[in-house]
């Protein structure tokens, strides 16, 4: 399995992850302001988050502390 490429828009505020090439045909919200992008034959091709930088600020903060 390839590592997964991940991206940060931070205009949008929205973190992508991305497992595969592909176009997205739908998605589903698995919680929210997290969506699984889905191709046409159901596959996952990524995750996007919302609001990523308040949803992820706790982790990293942990990951930052840890650190130093």
């Amino acid at each position: 399995m390839r590592k997964p490429k991940v991206y940060f828009d931070g205009d949008a505020d929205i973190l992508y992850i991305l497992t595969k090439k592909g176009s997205e045909e739908e998605f589903a919200e698995v919680a929210p302001g997290v969506n699984v992008e889905l191709d046409k034959n159901k596959k996952v091709i990524g995750i996007e988050i919302l609001n990523a930088s308040r949803f992820l600020s706790p982790f990293v903060r942990k990951v930052h502390l840890k650190k130093a």
